[in-house]
């Protein structure tokens, strides 16, 4: 899709989708209770969503197949082509996990380094092996999966005395005439102190000798770490991210962006650097960084303050002046709860490029990289707890970051809330589609689509800003079933179908429309 037809998609209202369960992964039983090291903490479709990607807080990744390319060994079209009924939605099933990372202790800073796996990236896939990036707080590593046949020795059939007897035995009722056997005297050269204490002939030797054969038996899948990135960090890793190109990526804490060559781990190139001479100057801090799709000399980074840079890589190697900022104006009325819920806590391209969503804590903008003056649409998730932001201040519920996603054709986008809610919004202009979704096996029980409300003209005659999603009825503003400690942060929207994951605690949840 070009860039004219995803103009013209945003441009169109689009009728509400009505989203079914499809499936879940690790579903806890009545009564049991989440162990922290299973809780997910990132997951990732890859390009084509033929496979999904999560990691936990206990340093695993679990990788999952989409079921018609495992069984059937295709593609859809190649499957279209054969006149093969495929499923109305994408249907996954468990493929193999596999440790990603360990604890570890930073002597030097007496800092204990967690385990969680924060981010996970599809590479591109090589001769039918995957690749993938993983990260934790401060080191990144390449990893190969591929599947490969576990070769197995055939023994001699010479060993202990029991087992040579056995072989002796056996011969013996099979033998029914006179044959050549193999005894020390066929070896003028060699004595019996030069044989191991394990190789024992049976009287008479043997009828033959068998010789260790190498032979293939079943299949195994096998995760193998070949790159590890690490020693290039002084804060945490909230971002990782590849390049069009295929062959770099960048990293990024909270005050620098590093550039990486895939195959080379021993160095990295410093692209943005915020930190101040004084660190008691310091007044923002990057929380999000991200490559543009097919532009692999674009990117972009989201700030505590509420901006998204835009760098061109082919103006200067050292991202010191951005191309592009992106920032809403300030409201006029300022609290102390403002700027932090102003801080953009994730950033997605669209599939062309055209557009920038970004997610603070209480709304979703969508932004066009053509035009700065504001966003295009301003989508709200949860207005009903602005009276509550003093208590979610206090229980730092404030400082969460949800994570958000785009449909793979730009018009629909979708984010996380608390009470395990999430909430999937239409982008089109003058499109009402703004519907709560619970991560249950029951998604609409409780909530339905939100009235919207009227759009609001911007500086420029042309664009106008969307404003939807008002509170839901089943979702009063005395936060009835507001709950803080069921949040749900991390969703992924597959690649070409209306279909959505999401991990509620250690479930992965998915629907589809």
């Amino acid at each position: 899709m070009n860039g004219e037809e995803v103009a013209s998609a945003v441009a169109s209202p689009l009728t509400p989708l009505e989203w079914k369960f499809s499936q879940v992964f690790g579903e806890l039983a009545l009564g049991e209770e989440v162990q922290e090291a299973d809780v997910i903490s990132t997951l990732e479709f890859n390009k084509s969503g033929d496979r999904l990607a999560t990691g936990d807080r206990g340093g695993r990744v679990v990788l999952f197949d989409q079921i018609y390319v495992k069984e059937h060994g295709g593609n859809r079209r190649n499957l279209e082509r054969m006149d093969y009924s495929v499923s109305r939605h994408p249907e996954f099933r468990y493929k193999t996990e596999f440790q990603s990372h360990e604890p570890e202790f930073d002597y030097l800073k007496s800092l204990e380094i967690e385990e969680k796996v924060s981010k996970i990236r599809w590479c591109q896939t090589t001769n039918g092996a995957l690749f993938l990036l993983s990260s934790n707080e401060k080191t990144i590593k390449l990893w190969k999966v591929q599947e490969k046949k576990v070769k197995k020795v055939l023994d001699m059939n010479i060993g202990s005395s029991k087992s040579a007897g056995n072989v002796s035995a056996a011969s013996s009722r099979t033998s029914s005439g006179p044959k050549q056997y193999f005894t020390f005297s066929s070896f003028p050269d060699c004595s019996y102190n030069c044989l191991s204490d394990d190789l024992s002939f049976p009287p008479g030797g043997i009828p033959s000798l068998r010789l260790p054969v190498v032979v293939s038996g079943e299949t195994r899948i096998v995760a193998k770490s070949r790159r590890v990135y690490a020693h290039a960090h002084d804060y945490h890793i909230n971002s990782i991210s590849n390049n069009s190109d295929g062959e770099t990526f960048i990293s990024a804490d909270d005050l620098r962006i590093n550039l990486w060559n895939l195959e080379v781990s021993n160095q990295s190139f410093n692209i943005v650097d915020i930190k101040p001479a004084n660190m008691e100057e310091l007044t923002e801090v990057i929380t999000s960084a991200v490559f543009h799709p097919t532009h692999c000399n674009m990117l972009a980074y989201s700030s505590s303050k509420g901006s998204i840079r835009l760098f061109d890589l082919r103006e200067s190697a050292l991202c010191d002046s951005h191309s592009k900022i992106f920032k809403e104006r300030a409201p006029g009325s300022r609290t102390f709860f403002t700027e932090i819920v102003a801080s953009i806590s994730d950033i997605k391209f669209a599939k062309d490029g055209r557009y920038i969503l970004s997610r603070d804590f209480m709304t979703l903008k969508l932004w066009d990289v053509n035009m700065d003056s504001g966003p295009v649409a301003t989508l709200q998730v949860h207005e009903h707890l602005k009276p509550k932001l003093c208590d979610l201040y206090e229980n730092d519920s404030i400082f969460d970051k949800f994570e958000c996603c785009l449909s793979g054709d730009g018009q629909r986008a979708a984010t996380g809330s608390y009470s395990n809610m999430f909430r999937v919004f239409g982008c089109a202009l003058g499109s009402t589609e703004a519907t709560f979704l619970e991560a249950t096996k029951n998604p609409m029980r409780r909530f339905v689509q939100s009235p919207s409300r009227p759009s609001r003209s911007l500086c420029s005659s042309f664009t106008q800003v969307v404003r939807r999603g008002a509170e839901s009825p089943g979702l009063n503003a005395s936060g009835n079933l507001f709950d803080s400690t069921k949040k749900l942060l991390h969703l992924a929207w597959h690649p070409s179908e209306n279909s959505v994951a999401c991990a509620s605690a250690n479930s992965l949840y998915m629907y589809h429309a």
